[in-house]
């Protein structure tokens, strides 16, 4: 049934929604900040999230997104793919905040938008080439919005027909084309900065070509796909992405904040895109969270990922990003031998749930035959450093494991528990990691880079 929103919560809502409009009104009428407007549009949105997941779950449950919750001891059916209700007022958001930050550059320095030659370039010593005139960030904007907009719609036909991990394991790949054309015309550094050891074989900077291209799509493949896979327990996608998407805003406003930064304008356009998905994000995780009301789809983990592919390439921060999603690059390292089937792979990886016991508990591997030589020698080198449970015959050979996720990790570490102990103790070690990757960013990388491009165009 679709949940019935309080009289309390329509108080706050329609609150929200007026001081939202407010803010917006503010800034259309005075030529305040777009940062303040996006403010306005980001309240909004979660107004509109929030009331929309909570009429649209019977509609949604009649067209068949349905699925049931199997980690509770009613197996509830609870309504599904709610992730493209918040995609799709994000974009709606997104498009109605377009003429804000632009207004000024388009109508009121060039005459309407004719007279585009009018721009200031300047460059940084790392060579990268900052354009200080928006104009041009408009065609990033697009192609932001283009690319996010792709991946909601293959995010959508996989949760309709269940596309399989060979198949869809590149749909980013073919959604982040357009940001990467938009990058080649309108930027096209290529260039990286090299560590201060390997200056001598290679100079202050490193041309990568066309590799920086593959290296781009790879993070457009990674990070939705890293989403997708850390999943399985009620709220786990949705807080994991607000607490990368707060740790990048943080990261954006340590640039903001210093003045005349060369990179002002690349954090201000990485947080226009990340307040309004904070605020559609916290919206779903008020129904997703222990126990859950709805479930996200996978529309809401390739949707998510993309926004973060989309603000480290088109912010420039590529590898910032990256030292935010540790938990993610080692759940995907330590899921591999399943994922390329070295180790069977069950359609499941989540933990099992106990109905005796109300608690979680590690879900398993089975070996219909002994496993070769050199994947026994794997697992019983990971379980002496206890990174993996593993199960074995009178005779010795192994005849389960512990699925290779980090929620069955948690279990392994610290015994059966409740489901949303497990997903809150993840997410704190996502915390630790967001703390320990801004710290590594702006303090250990100056053992190997001469300086911290927080202070000078780095």
């Amino acid at each position: 049934m679709s949940q019935k929103i309080s009289t309390g919560w329509y108080f706050f809502l329609f609150t929200l929604v007026g001081a939202s409009s407010g803010l917006i009104y503010t800034v259309f009428v005075g030529d305040g900040e777009p940062l303040v407007a996006s403010l306005g549009f980001s309240g909004i949105a979660f107004a509109a999230t929030f009331a929309l997941i909570s009429w649209l779950g019977d509609a949604f449950k009649r067209a068949g997104l349905k699925g049931k919750d199997i980690s509770k001891p009613d197996r509830r059916e609870l309504p599904e793919t709610m992730g493209v209700v918040c995609a799709v007022v994000y974009l709606m958001c997104m498009i109605a905040f377009m003429p804000f930050p632009f207004y000024e550059y388009i109508v009121a320095s060039t005459s309407g938008g004719g007279n585009r030659e009018i721009t200031v370039d300047q460059e940084v010593e790392t060579g990268r080439l900052l354009h200080r005139f928006p104009h041009n960030k408009l065609g990033e904007y697009l192609s932001a919005i283009l690319s996010l907009q792709s991946m909601v719609i293959l995010g959508v036909a996989d949760d309709l027909f269940d596309v399989r991990w060979r198949h869809k394991l590149f749909l980013p790949a073919i959604a982040v084309i357009p940001m990467l054309m938009v990058y080649y015309v309108d930027f096209g550094v290529t260039n990286v900065v090299v560590p201060t050891f390997l200056e001598p074989y290679f100079g202050t900077l490193l041309d990568l070509s066309w590799g920086y291209y593959l290296y781009m799509a790879a993070i457009a493949i990674f990070c939705p796909n890293s989403i997708n896979i850390l999943a399985g327990v009620n709220g786990i996608e949705v807080t994991q992405s607000i607490v990368i998407a707060c740790f990048i805003a943080i990261n954006d406003i340590l640039y903001i904040s210093v003045k005349g930064h060369p990179a002002t304008n690349s954090h201000l356009f990485s947080l226009y895109f990340l307040l309004p998905f904070i605020s559609v994000s916290l919206a779903l995780w008020w129904h997703n969270w222990y126990p859950a009301k709805v479930f996200v789809g996978d529309t809401y983990c390739y949707f998510a990922g993309m926004i973060f592919a989309v603000v480290g390439i088109l912010g420039h921060f590529s590898k910032t990003l990256l030292l935010l999603f540790i938990p993610q690059i080692f759940n995907f390292i330590y899921s591999s031998p399943q994922l390329f089937r070295l180790i069977p792979c069950p359609r499941h990886r989540l933990p099992r749930f106990r109905v005796q016991t109300g608690l979680m508990e590690v879900s398993r591997a089975e070996f219909p035959q002994p496993p070769k030589w050199y994947v026994d020698l794997a697992l019983t080198t990971l379980e002496r450093v206890g990174l993996v449970q593993v199960w074995r015959s009178s005779d010795g050979v192994i005849t389960e494991c512990s699925n290779l996720t980090i929620l069955n990790l948690w279990i392994v570490w610290f015994g059966p528990m409740r489901e949303d102990k497990v997903a809150m103790g993840v997410l704190a070690l996502q915390c630790v990691c967001g703390v320990v990757g801004l710290l590594i960013r702006h303090k250990a990388a100056l053992l190997v880079f001469p300086s911290d491009n927080l202070k000078v165009g780095f």
